[in-house]
């Protein structure tokens, strides 16, 4: 029974983590035109509790890649040679990390609903 325990504790904690990794992703697709933004990114990190599975978010993390020069002498945070520092969000890269996203949390969900059905069936088997 402890490891039907933990393995809810595991996939809830995937599931912690890859509704953290879509928040990043909507973020910066709501801000690919944002001048001077920079991508956020994600990383994991095995939670420090003996090796047992479980899976954390780590520090956030911004993209170095430059930031792409725009040529728009009337914007307002151009500067003197009508250039300002646009956002290095790239739309295609964010829709595949946020479909890797999404099916990963898919997955660490259909093994929560299993070790769910497990426990049920378990607990059928004891009482009777």
């Amino acid at each position: 029974m402890v490891d039907l325990t933990q393995s809810f504790g595991i996939s809830a904690s995937g599931l912690k983590a890859q509704a953290m990794r879509l928040r990043h992703v909507a973020e910066n697709v709501a801000n690919v035109d944002t001048p001077g933004f920079r991508r956020k990114l994600t990383t994991f990190e095995a939670a420090a509790q003996g090796g047992d599975g479980m899976v954390r978010l780590g520090p956030d993390r911004l993209d170095p890649t430059d930031l792409p020069k725009i040529y728009a002498p009337g914007h307002p945070m151009a500067g003197a040679d009508g250039y300002y520092a646009g956002s290095n969000v790239n739309i295609v890269v964010e829709l595949a990390d946020g479909r890797e996203a999404q099916r990963s949390y898919e997955a660490n969900l259909r093994m929560f609903d299993q070790s769910r059905q497990m426990a049920r069936g378990l607990i059928d088997l004891l009482k009777r």
